[in-house]
């Protein structure tokens, strides 16, 4: 049986939850695999997304054309209170059913967008701050095929690079890594 939208990002929240209590605010400069993106502007970006994910869960209008600042205060707390929220909006009944968001795409489809997001960006700063991050397997077993669907379109809107080479011994969150463009081998300069 599919897992629910919900526990599946219950799950991936419980495994991004401490890279992002973990990043100090030294750490914010540091650069990530996303080469657009330094660790305070991925933190920002990944809020953006848990919030506007809330709203498309509700059927709700989501802005993305603005991302405000919420490295700010105590944004270690508002994110586990943000990502709580995001799983709460798709355990609602019916969230995964019918369409959301401008495009009009299967609202399961959506909710596992926002799980790739939070899983891929999770493994993103855990790598430019050095914390340990292992994905949910089942979050994983979703969001790989899921993903690699999705990816042509993604790269024509620029939102996936094109796909990183990896070997036929790779791991599954390898394969969901490289079908974003990342290099499931990347670390910082230095590092």
């Amino acid at each position: 049986m599919t897992q629910k939208i919900s526990e599946l990002l219950e799950a991936a929240a419980g495994r991004a939850l401490p890279v992002v209590r973990g990043i100090d605010d030294g750490q914010l400069d540091r650069r990530t695999p996303c080469a657009e993106y330094d660790v305070r502007a991925l933190v920002n970006h990944l809020f953006q997304v848990v919030v506007n994910f809330q709203a498309l869960a509700a059927r709700e209008e989501a802005d993305f054309s603005q991302e405000p600042d919420f490295v700010t205060g105590d944004w270690r707390g508002r994110f586990g209170a943000e990502t709580a929220r995001l799983v709460e909006a798709w355990g609602v009944p019916g969230a995964e059913e019918g369409t959301t968001g401008q495009m009009g795409l299967p609202a399961r489809t959506v909710g596992l967008m926002v799980l790739g997001d939070l899983t891929v960006h999770a493994w993103d700063l855990a790598r430019a701050t050095g914390a340990e991050f292992a994905p949910d397997p089942g979050v994983v077993d979703e969001v790989g095929p899921g993903l690699a669907a999705l990816a042509p379109q993604a790269r024509e809107m620029k939102v996936f690079g094109e796909p990183f080479p990896v070997g036929a011994g790779a791991t599954a969150f390898e394969r969901v890594l490289a079908v974003t463009g990342r290099d499931p081998g990347w670390r910082p300069a230095g590092g």
